[in-house]
């Protein structure tokens, strides 16, 4: 655990103010939910929850399946990081931080599919050598979760078949977070 130097009282309704650098470098949005923990020695410790996370084993068949149906690289991010990939080695993208123009399409809430000659997305921060061609905002209940994509290396692009499976894979991941 790293120190931050920051103090901060609880008012008397028990809040406390997690500080706007702390909240941007962590990437806490208004409404995130916060799981918290605490420790025998009084630490309390806040951890951004992600329900994606409760579905990563699942999540890792499901792109394991994706990938193998398609021969194409295939993954599932929550809104934060990639928490299943196929397709590739693992330790180039499992963990990694999303993208911020992947995140941007997750907000938009539309179905992303690449077209011939278009610049690619990165799928995760600082990962270059990828693209996505197609990727799926996985909703539940209006709220963004994740999304399910599929990528390549260059400028490969795929066809409707990967795109209305990606959009089937997203809603009915979705469906399971409802339940």
């Amino acid at each position: 655990m790293k120190a931050t130097g920051i103090v901060r009282r609880i008012d008397d309704l028990g809040r406390v103010v997690i500080p706007k650098e702390i909240r941007r470098t962590m990437r806490i949005r208004d409404g995130d939910p916060l799981e918290i923990y605490t420790e025998k020695d009084g630490e309390v410790i806040f951890k951004k929850y992600s329900p994606m996370g409760e579905l990563s084993d699942f999540a890792g068949q499901m792109v394991e399946t994706l990938s193998k149906a398609t021969s194409l690289p295939a993954a599932i991010t929550d809104r934060d990081s990639v928490i299943a990939v196929c397709g590739v080695q693992k330790r180039e993208l499992l963990g990694r931080p999303v993208s911020p123009e992947l995140e941007a399409i997750m907000e938009g809430r539309q179905v992303y599919h690449r077209g011939q000659g278009e610049k690619g997305v990165e799928p995760a921060d600082g990962v270059d050598k990828y693209a996505v061609t197609v990727a799926a905002p996985i909703l539940t209940e209006g709220d963004v979760m994740g999304c399910v994509l599929f990528f390549g290396e260059g400028d490969a692009t795929v066809g409707e078949v990967e795109y209305k499976l990606a959009q089937t894979v997203a809603g009915f991941l979705g469906k399971q977070m409802e339940n």
